[in-house]
């Protein structure tokens, strides 16, 4: 019975994937049938509304969904390593470092594209996870969940500071920034695409071959060892895995907040704890949530766009309040 409820939950999930990408074709400042947006996929054409779906909506659906599985997983991952249901993946100051890679980029090395950024970004972003493990893993005990929340706290704040001591004394940087640090779909193409693959794909691995080891974690430490889980090499691995993921999503998109906090606690609820039901779940779920909060951002002011991640954020504020709120209760 468990068996059939979780494959109904993961064949609705999918169904909905599908719709998301499907809307997120047809809809925008030029609304498009389905029944085009799918002729000008299968037969192209020349068309302007063929134009539209292959050079502009494709691309922004692909990354869409690359960085929507990335975040949503890499939160799995980072609730499930340090135990906290309120972790997400820029715990580690992989987000703000990613920023400050940005930052570095523009007011130093003189870049000024999107397909430039990505390389700083993500060097931005794996800097800063190595620093804050390295902190947290010195000391008794190793890297411990609340050593490696405190020691991302701590970095967060210092990179913010940073990154807001160049901004204020570089306005020309400031102004280029800000396009990448909102958090958008629009405007990237398929040579993003083509930087950030290799990236998720093998963080995508690395995460779904602990999928066991995080079932053991969640147990506790003791029992974890019990089981002959190596725990230190299993938060190394998860917060290896965490990092690729979000500097691949944070480099392509920038930053993004709410996905990777949500969508875990979603497909918990869909599919249960197991961690190899947990992670293709949050996978599927994520891009939805992404695409959806594309879409309604095209449609709220047209033919301006809302960033998706201010949608995103619209919608996950309500969710964590929702989420503090049953906590609270539970306590009680």
């Amino acid at each position: 019975m468990q068996l059939r409820r979780r494959t109904g939950w993961m064949a609705a999930a999918t169904a909905a994937l599908l719709l998301a990408v499907l809307l997120s074709l047809a809809v925008g400042s030029r609304e498009i049938p389905p029944s085009q947006v799918l002729d000008a996929l299968l037969h192209g054409g020349t068309s302007q509304n063929a134009e539209v779906v292959r050079s502009l909506r494709v691309p922004r659906t692909v990354i869409g969904i690359m960085v929507g599985a990335a975040l949503a997983v890499a939160g799995v991952v980072m609730q499930g390593v340090t135990r906290n249901p309120i972790a997400e993946p820029g715990i580690l100051g992989v987000s703000q470092g990613a920023s400050l890679g940005v930052v570095c980029a523009i007011a130093y090395a003189g870049v000024g594209t999107l397909s430039g950024y990505v390389w700083f970004a993500f060097a931005g972003a794996g800097a800063a996870a190595v620093a804050v493990y390295a902190v947290a893993a010195r000391g008794r005990g190793g890297a411990s969940p609340v050593k490696l929340a405190l020691a991302g706290a701590a970095m967060n704040a210092f990179l913010a500071s940073v990154v807001s001591g160049v901004l204020t004394t570089d306005a020309q940087t400031l102004e280029t920034y800000r396009f990448w640090q909102v958090g958008s779909l629009s405007g990237r193409d398929t040579d993003i695409i083509g930087m950030i693959w290799p990236f998720l794909a093998a963080g995508l691995l690395l995460v779904l071959a602990m999928a066991r080891g995080l079932d053991a974690l969640a147990l506790g430490e003791d029992v974890a060892k019990g089981l002959g889980q190596n725990v230190a090499l299993l938060r190394l691995t998860g917060a290896l895995g965490a990092t690729v993921l979000t500097g691949a999503a944070v480099a392509a998109a920038g930053p993004i907040a709410f996905v990777g906090l949500a969508v875990p606690h979603l497909a918990r609820a869909l599919v249960g704890t197991a961690h190899r039901w947990v992670l293709p779940m949050a996978a599927l779920l994520g891009p939805v949530m992404i695409l959806v909060s594309d879409v309604v951002g095209r449609i709220v002011f047209p033919p301006s766009e809302v960033p998706v991640a201010v949608t995103t954020s619209l919608i996950g504020v309500p969710f964590l309040v929702a989420l503090v709120r049953r906590r609270s209760v539970v306590a009680a």
